[in-house]
């Protein structure tokens, strides 16, 4: 492990306790798929759990001294170590369409990223697991009322259902970051498609939680068509739920279509 240094431009917190590690790689349900793709493996404390499962595993690895050390010490993925960077790669076409799992401990500094490069590929994305930074997969579980609720939280249980699972303590990664880490599943719902249009939906939720302790009448005001008027435009955003937010959009398209 001493040929591979944790690099802070990298986000790199190294976890080093195998517990934990086996936790995490015990989150997949594999409901739907037995093809795993694992981000980020670095010294590959989780591939190594990942890899005794009856799965086909790949990893994606951006970090140039991780990968040979993986080549070396986890002989097991041969043609499956994918070198690059997981959010610039096209899901559907590197899989060929077919549904895959993702795992991993995510780097903080990409983590909100990655929640919206899989809901960007839900319809290959069946599931998604592993270790965010607590604050983070706390806003993606919240529920529509709490203080961290808010737009990841909105668009992620579009087409997720989101489960909270546990909490990882700083002093089991090397070096040990400043903040406590959670894991979290999400899992997808059987409908992978909204009534009313994505686009318009996230740029409803946005504009909403720009202006969080407003009314939606004030801060949607910008975007919503003239003279539009809806019985939840009283309320703040964190009020709303997803479907809540969809009969928003709805009305807007119809009005627009009349």
């Amino acid at each position: 492990m001493a040929s591979v240094r944790p690099k802070k431009f990298l986000g790199q917190h190294f976890l080093k306790s195998d517990a934990y590690a086996k936790k995490i790689a015990d989150t997949l349900l594999l409901e739907h798929t037995r093809t795993v793709m694992e981000i980020g493996p670095g010294t590959g404390v989780l591939t190594k759990f990942l890899l005794t499962k009856d799965i086909d595993l790949y990893a994606v690895e951006i970090d140039r001294e991780s990968i040979p050390y993986l080549k070396i010490h986890f002989p097991e993925l041969k043609n499956k170590l994918i070198e690059g960077d997981f959010l610039k790669l096209p899901v559907d076409e590197l899989f060929e369409n077919k549904q895959v799992a993702v795992i991993g401990n995510y780097p903080y500094h990409i983590s909100s990223q990655i929640i919206f490069k899989a809901i960007e590929y839900r319809d290959y994305i069946p599931e998604l697991s592993g270790m965010f930074q607590r604050e983070l997969a706390q806003r993606i579980a919240a529920d529509p009322g709490s203080k961290t609720y808010g737009v990841i939280s909105v668009l992620t249980q579009a087409f997720y259902d989101v489960e909270y699972l546990f909490t990882v303590p700083p002093e089991v990664f090397t070096p040990p970051p400043k903040v406590k880490s959670g894991v979290i599943r999400l899992v997808r719902k059987q409908n992978t498609e909204l009534p009313c249009g994505y686009k318009l939906f996230r740029h409803v939720v946005k504009q909403g939680f720009n202006m969080r302790r407003k009314t939606l009448r004030n801060s949607l005001k910008p975007i919503l068509p003239p003279g539009f008027t809806h019985k939840y435009l009283s309320l703040r955003p964190e009020q709303l739920g997803v479907d809540e937010f969809v009969e928003i959009c709805l009305s807007i398209q119809q009005q627009r279509k009349a």
